[in-house]
């Protein structure tokens, strides 16, 4: 079976900076992969290069069996909005919109012909979004809140792959475990990857794969940036 993330020799350097080495790094369909690392390790670049957002001078990034690097910026664009719910750290929610219409978003990026009403209806029956939140301004909601908000939105259309970013970094100890274990029961329903990024190791036990970034990046700590 191929992985649905393969990486083979990847480079990558900011302004003449090394940021990234990895020699070669893989993730099975339907694992949950905790990838952690002190602030500055390079998480973030990674996952822009996962989503495409990014591309390394050197190396090849497969997700999906595509080869991202062969793919110009808008294919890979329309690539993530089809086949990667991401779920950023500040969650990237339009305030003057309703929750719905934020959710939708996704539909519309990824050019979904139609966004099935029952999925919609799964999805947020799944995260406890009533029909009145639905409707109510996503700038009114509480961080736990826009939270479900974010992981509806990252999953309505049918992605093989989530990835989140620190997601958790604003939650107290209780509303992040729950909130984890939330995220992986939907993703498990949805039978979506999961690529999980955090500096928070405590959250290692959730997940049936943790990858230390430090160990997998051959960059000596003094030039990671």
């Amino acid at each position: 079976m191929e992985p649905v993330i393969q990486l083979d020799k990847v480079k990558f350097a900011w302004q003449d900076k090394a940021v990234l080495n990895i020699e070669h790094w893989q993730v099975e369909k339907g694992q949950k992969v905790f990838l952690y690392g002190p602030s500055g390790s390079g998480k973030s670049t990674l996952l822009n290069l996962l989503c495409g957002i990014l591309t390394p001078q050197q190396g090849s990034i497969s997700v999906l069996t595509q080869e991202l690097t062969r793919l110009k910026a808008g294919a890979r664009d329309r690539f993530r909005a089809r086949h990667i719910g991401v779920i950023f750290q500040q969650f990237n929610l339009l305030p003057y919109m309703t929750v719905r219409q934020n959710i939708m978003l996704a539909a519309w990026f990824g050019r979904a012909e139609s966004a099935e009403s029952g999925h919609l209806q799964q999805i947020t029956g799944q995260l406890q979004l009533s029909n009145e939140l639905l409707e109510r301004k996503a700038g009114e909601l509480s961080v736990g809140q826009q939270q479900r908000v974010a992981v509806a939105r990252a999953l309505l259309n049918h992605p093989e792959i989530i990835i989140a970013d620190e997601p958790t970094s604003a939650l107290d100890s209780e509303l992040r475990d729950q909130f984890v274990d939330l995220l992986l029961q939907c993703c498990e329903k949805n039978q979506a990857t999961v690529v999980f990024v955090s500096h928070d190791k405590t959250l290692a036990g959730h997940f049936d794969q943790q990858q230390n970034l430090s160990e997998l990046n051959n960059i000596s700590e003094e030039i990671l940036c």
